[in-house]
């Protein structure tokens, strides 16, 4: 089962979060067990303060290294990995959930306020980004690589489910349909219907190749 640790000032942002769908499922089957840590219990500080102001000066706060490192070496085996969530991290890409979702152990990081402290770099094995675009702290970005990785981790969805996203092999995915036939007009491709599995097959790969050089041509590079 995957150990999963998330280190947060604001453990209430994870309530339902976790209690629906195909997570909720992979925790009851103990597929993974998923942990939040609120860093402040870990301040030895009088009023559990986990910020100061930034040496040099500057706007906002930054968070300390004692109550994060603190933490992290409490919770830390030789099984961990831990990731800092961070704007300037590295960005974040389907196979990397592919191997994160073969780690026993990882520990997430949610920074918040203006900033860390840089020394709290040295106890993260790797930094990562959702995306290019600043949120107000790493909750929302942590709860994104927890759905991205748990569905991943073998038995808790089927293996063809994923084997196709978009992304797997560098295309996006194919466009898929249902019933009606006929809606308003708008028909199923004839090959879908032909029970040809190699035509269809064929015609899937050539729908994933054209949305990807219409919507995501940077993908081919």
């Amino acid at each position: 089962m995957m150990k999963i640790d998330i280190l947060t000032l604001f453990p209430n942002m994870y309530k339902g979060v976790f209690d629906e769908s195909i997570l909720k499922r992979a925790i009851d089957n103990k597929k993974v067990q998923i942990s939040i840590h609120n860093f402040r219990d870990y301040s030895l500080d009088l009023h559990h303060k986990v910020d100061d102001t930034p040496y040099g000066g500057g706007n906002g706060m930054v968070l300390t290294c004692q109550p994060i490192f603190d933490c992290v070496k409490k919770l830390r085996t030789d099984k961990t990995k831990v990731i800092l969530l961070t704007p300037d991290g590295v960005l974040y890409k389907q196979k990397m959930a592919y191997d994160l979702a073969k780690e026993e152990h990882i520990i997430f990081i949610c920074g918040h306020y203006e900033g860390f402290d840089e020394r709290i770099r040295s106890i993260c094995d790797l930094e990562i980004s959702i995306g290019d675009y600043i949120l107000t702290g790493g909750e929302l970005a942590s709860m994104v690589l927890v759905d991205s990785i748990v569905r991943l981790i073998p038995g808790v969805i089927e293996e063809g489910s994923h084997l196709n996203d978009s992304f797997n092999g560098n295309l996006l995915d194919y466009p898929t349909y249902t019933k009606p036939r006929v809606y308003e007009g708008m028909e199923v491709p004839e090959v879908l219907l032909s029970g040809d599995h190699k035509k269809i097959e064929q015609y899937r790969y050539q729908e994933s190749l054209k949305r990807t050089k219409e919507r995501r041509p940077d993908l081919l590079d």
